[in-house]
Parts: structure tokens; C-alpha cells; sequence
């Protein structure tokens, strides 16, 4: 502790003692109840340090950001809370969102979000199968047009659309070996072109 440190904690000593000082004098009669005011001050005090202090830690579990692109390129993800990284794709102009799977072979597409971007589920032959946590499903191949991520356009991607029941949409390996490095680097997913 530098002597600047210790003139500033003697300095913050003395007024406390100065303040606790006059609160009790002026408050001798009514001391238990300046003592419980007293407390509930100390507490909120310490509960807004402890805001402060952990503010880095939790404000993304708080507000998580959404992805965004650096003047180098990249595109950067927050971890999520949940420990995931998820991304918003717009494929031909509709905003999908994704988890990024990066054990996922494919891009697979809920139902939902295939016909939500003009797919035609009805005229998709469901040939192809995919090995999920929940067992087997059938998923069929389609095409779209524009995929579109902060500025970066791909053309032509194909996608799988999945016959059975998921939460969301999964942006597999597929799609991620467009970027010419993938980096997983503390709570972000760094994607470069």
C-alpha cells in the first residue's frame, strides 16, 4: 500500500467515524433505530459495489449483445448464458435465428423457419436422415437463394430442412467453413472472412 493509499483510507476512516459520530450524538435516544438505518445504508452500499464489481460478469447474462462486425472483418458472438453461442441470419430477407453447432455437419432448418424463408415443404423429399440427441430423423435438402450475416452475402447455400420436432435452427459446420478461421477465444466466437 502506497503512502497515497494510506492517506486516502485514514482520510475516508475519520469521516466515517466523524459521520457515525454525529448520527449518534443527534440520535441518542432513538439509537436502535438509527443502528437498523445505519445497516440498511451499510447493505445497500455494499450491494451496489458488489453491482459494480461484478458488472463485467453479468452483463451479458443481463443484456447479452447481439453479434457485430469489426473493421478487420470479423464477426464476433457473445457466449450466451446458457453456454451457446446464437447468431441471426437473414436468408432471402427473413431474419432466422440459429445455434451455432459446430458438431453439426449441415445447416438444418426447423420447419418453421423453412417455410418462414419460402420454402416449400411440400415439395421436399425427406431422403436424408440426421443423428440427433433425440434419436434418428429424416431431413430433406433444399437451396437458398441469398444468406446475408452483418454485411457478408453468400449466394446459392444449401440448407437441410428437419422433419421432426427442434427447438431452433442449427448453423452447422456447413456454413461456418465459408470463414476463412473460426476462433473460440474466452466468451466469443470470432468469425473471419
Amino acid at each position: 500500500m502506497s503512502a497515497d493509499d494510506l492517506g486516502r483510507l485514514t482520510y475516508l476512516v475519520l469521516l466515517l467515524a466523524a459521520i457515525a459520530g454525529y448520527f449518534i450524538s443527534e440520535n441518542r435516544f432513538n439509537l436502535g433505530q438509527t443502528l437498523r438505518h445505519a445497516l440498511i445504508w451499510v447493505f445497500i452500499f455494499i450491494a451496489g459495489l458488489a453491482g459494480v464489481g461484478l458488472w463485467n460478469d453479468i452483463k451479458n447474462d443481463l443484456a447479452p449483445r447481439q453479434s457485430y462486425i469489426e473493421n478487420s472483418g470479423q464477426v464476433v458472438l457473445p457466449r450466451a448464458f446458457d453456454g451457446h453461442f446464437y447468431l441471426r441470419l437473414k436468408m432471402n430477407r427473413q431474419p432466422v435465428d440459429f445455434v451455432v453447432d459446430t458438431g453439426a455437419s449441415n445447416i438444418v432448418l426447423t420447419k418453421e423457419d423453412a417455410q418462414k424463408i419460402g420454402i416449400d415443404l411440400s415439395a421436399l423429399r425427406f431422403f436424408g436422415r440426421a443423428m440427433t440427441a433425440n434419436g434418428t430423423t429424416r431431413t430433406a435438402p433444399a437451396n437458398v437463394a441469398r444468406v446475408e450475416l452483418e454485411g457478408i452475402t453468400d449466394y446459392g447455400v444449401e440448407v437441410w430442412v428437419n422433419e421432426g420436432e427442434m427447438p431452433e435452427s442449427l448453423l452447422g459446420n456447413a456454413y461456418l467453413q465459408l470463414f476463412e478461421k473460426i476462433e473460440i477465444s474466452r466468451d466469443e466466437l470470432v468469425l473471419t472472412r
